[in-house]
């Protein structure tokens, strides 16, 4: 089976769509022609021109990345900066790079779960959930076709809530129209007043699936003008957001948690506040995560682990939480498996999916 880059992308945009990515972000095809066929990817979590020269070497013409390359508007390519440098070894290699950052993050399965499961946590949920990412849609049909129509809405990626699918709500009711002349009507004949027996059909689906679901009710529904409402929700998504949530199996002192952290996620040290307490419930975000602390203290976390927090920000638990700062690659090191599985999955024995060898953590320690 031969495999485009569009192909790929696809398939990372279904686990991580690009819809939920910041606004400041710059996730997807950062350069590459869709077209071209797959023949080996390489997972990393940055791309620099010793990366793309790995991919080169190792018979890999795809690079997936965590952090985009291109990531501030580029004015010149003229090999000045690192950034410009990565690229244009990029394209005269004739290596497509793909990111997939904040969008990742912000999936239930993606980066902080990957952490939070590597350091044992159960009941896991998302720590900071977003808003207005969700619709209803409410569609009126004959009772006879309402199974047709929920199934195709289904499909088409509407009903989900949380863990459970094929979520929907339904009640009675009458319709009344007259069709003009030239109508096609379901029941009834032109310019005839009508009365009719229909179901009111109410499913939840994510703004970014709108046009799809949309598409696929038309299809469905047996009707010639099919009347629904489609309303914007400040719902909270549980299953988009920033960090996660959970509990250890066990309660630990905290100076035991912290020995997890390093021996867990192999860290040579770990930044944190005073705590004495001990640690049940623990708060995770993959990279730099302080604008969550007070989140993680609000969800009554014992310890929140991330990276990148500044002296200052080490003030904001004021003592009631450890507040742990792993560091950014270290928070992030492991999300090439979550590549690598969805793409040994999605596309097993196609091409080789491999993890890259070459070190791109630009920090170092000195004991």
């Amino acid at each position: 089976m031969s495999v485009t880059v569009q192909d790929l992308t696809r398939a990372l945009e279904a686990w991580a769509p690009l819809a939920y990515q910041e606004s400041y972000d710059n996730a997807g095809l950062q350069c590459g022609d869709p077209q071209m066929l797959v023949k080996g990817v390489l997972i990393a979590l940055d791309c620099t021109p010793a990366i793309i020269d790995e991919a080169v070497r190792r018979g890999c013409n795809v690079v997936v990345v965590h952090h985009p390359v291109i990531f501030m508007p580029l004015k010149r390519l003229t090999g000045a900066t690192e950034v410009e440098r990565t690229i244009m070894r990029a394209l005269r290699l004739d290596v497509a790079v793909y990111a997939a950052h904040t969008n990742l993050d912000n999936v239930r399965h993606g980066v902080s779960r990957h952490l939070a499961e590597k350091l044992g946590l159960t009941n896991l949920r998302v720590l900071d959930p977003k808003a207005g990412l969700l619709a209803k849609l409410a569609v009126y049909t004959p009772p006879e076709h309402a199974e047709q129509v929920k199934r195709a809405l289904y499909d088409a990626g509407a009903g989900q809530i949380g863990k459970y699918h094929d979520c929907s709500f339904q009640l009675p009711g009458q319709g009344t129209y007259t069709p003009d002349a030239d109508a096609n009507p379901y029941e009834g004949e032109p310019n005839k007043p009508e009365t009719a027996d229909e179901l009111r059909i109410e499913v939840l689906l994510p703004l970014h699936r709108q046009h799809q679901v949309l598409q696929a009710m038309r299809k469905a529904h047996p009707y010639e003008e099919v009347a629904y409402d489609l309303i914007k929700l400040e719902n909270q998504h549980q299953d988009v957001g920033s960090g996660m949530v959970g509990e250890l199996p066990e309660p630990l002192p905290a100076k035991d948690f912290l020995r997890r952290l390093r021996e867990r996620l192999g860290v040579p040290v770990v930044k944190h506040t005073e705590f004495n307490a001990v640690i049940r419930r623990v708060a995770v975000c993959g990279g730099a995560g302080s604008f969550l602390t007070r989140k993680a203290v609000a969800a009554g976390a014992d310890a929140y682990v991330t990276g990148d927090i500044k002296y200052h920000e080490f003030f904001a638990p004021e003592g009631r939480l450890l507040l742990c700062d792993v560091g950014h690659y270290e928070s992030e090191q492991y999300t090439g498996e979550l590549f690598q599985k969805l793409l040994m999955d999605k596309f097993a024995r196609t091409f080789a999916v491999l993890l890259a060898e070459t070190p791109t953590n630009p920090v170092r320690y000195d004991f």
